[in-house]
């Protein structure tokens, strides 16, 4: 009867299986679903969770500085530093997310249809056998593939950076624009977006988790009064940090470390503080040229270079 209504081989030979056995397909069919439905819904809760929910940020435990204002004010910031992480704990969630439904659907899938065809009674240790090679000819023939994204499932685990880091990856470095399961969106300071595959990623300098700390190097003569020009040096930098504009910036008090090096040209004399991450180019460029100035206006020997003499050479003393 089926035969005459279909013509069909297969399912006139199936009939008997199909009303048979229909009621354990469609329960089978019927769980799947169910299942699926189910991983996607706890998968969903859990990222919503991880977004929504008020969990503790990433606090630096350093005291901001107090300093004392030229008006006498005191530059001081109540708490520790604390950098929130909720946007990048958002789109780590999310993406972690969305890769999971896709693999809970694929197994899902794969699981149903292997068990509606052992009702059918097909001999499935060919076709495991056959999948087995195919997948390790896809493994083998898209490695790089599946390294770029293993290290992107890491690099999200592990919250290595995120959307707005500045970080440095060894052949570029720059602010991060995108963050994926197999490619980081990079722009450097020339405004060149870098595409990196995660694969490719040996190492990561991130400079904007945590703190940083702003190294200013200043060049000065061979024959000049050290302690003299430590003090100017220290005294600047305190009144420069406490203003308005980098106070904010400043966790710790400056430290003047002392003569880094001695060279043909001069000697070099550096001073270290402790500040925000992203912020410590801004108070470089904020401090030397505070210092350079009081350094000129007290006639502290700088190392010249002459025209046309190709190299820089302290001047004697007069």
């Amino acid at each position: 009867m089926v035969y005459q209504l279909t013509n069909n081989d297969f399912i006139s030979q199936s009939a008997d299986t199909l009303i048979a056995k229909s009621f354990n397909i469609a329960l089978i069919v019927a769980l799947s679903f169910l299942a699926r439905y189910v991983l996607h819904r706890a998968i969903h809760r859990l990222v919503e969770g991880a977004v929504t929910t008020r969990m503790p940020r990433l606090v630096v435990r350093i005291p901001r500085l107090r300093l004392n204002r030229p008006n006498g004010a005191a530059a001081t910031s109540q708490g520790p530093v604390a950098v929130p992480t909720t946007p990048r704990r958002a789109q780590r969630a999310r993406t972690i997310g969305s890769v999971l439904r896709s693999l809970s659907s694929v197994v899902v899938l794969v699981i149903g249809s292997i068990m509606v065809l052992a009702e059918f009674g097909v001999n499935l240790g060919p076709i495991l056998a056959s999948a087995g090679i195919v997948g390790v000819a896809v493994g083998f023939g898209a490695q790089n593939l599946v390294r770029d994204f293993l290290s992107g499932m890491f690099m999200l685990l592990e919250d290595q950076y995120g959307v707005g880091d500045i970080v440095d990856v060894g052949e570029a470095s720059g602010v991060v624009e995108a963050v994926g399961l197999r490619i980081t969106t990079l722009r450097d300071v020339n405004g060149t977006v870098w595409y990196v595959r995660n694969g490719e990623i040996l190492r990561v300098g991130n400079k904007s988790q945590g703190y940083a700390v702003a190294v200013i190097d200043l060049p000065l003569a061979h024959h000049v009064d050290l302690p003299a020009a430590t003090e100017i040096v220290r005294r600047v930098t305190m009144e420069r940090v406490a203003a308005e504009d980098i106070a904010e910036h400043v966790l710790e008090e400056p430290e003047v470390l002392g003569v880094e090096r001695v060279g043909p040209e001069g000697i070099t004399l550096r001073l270290t503080v402790k500040v925000v991450a992203g912020r410590q180019w801004a108070v470089q460029r904020a401090l030397n040229a505070a210092i350079a100035d009081a350094l000129d206006d007290a006639g502290v020997p700088r190392p010249v270079v002459y025209p046309g003499a190709g190299s820089t050479v302290s001047p004697s003393p007069s």
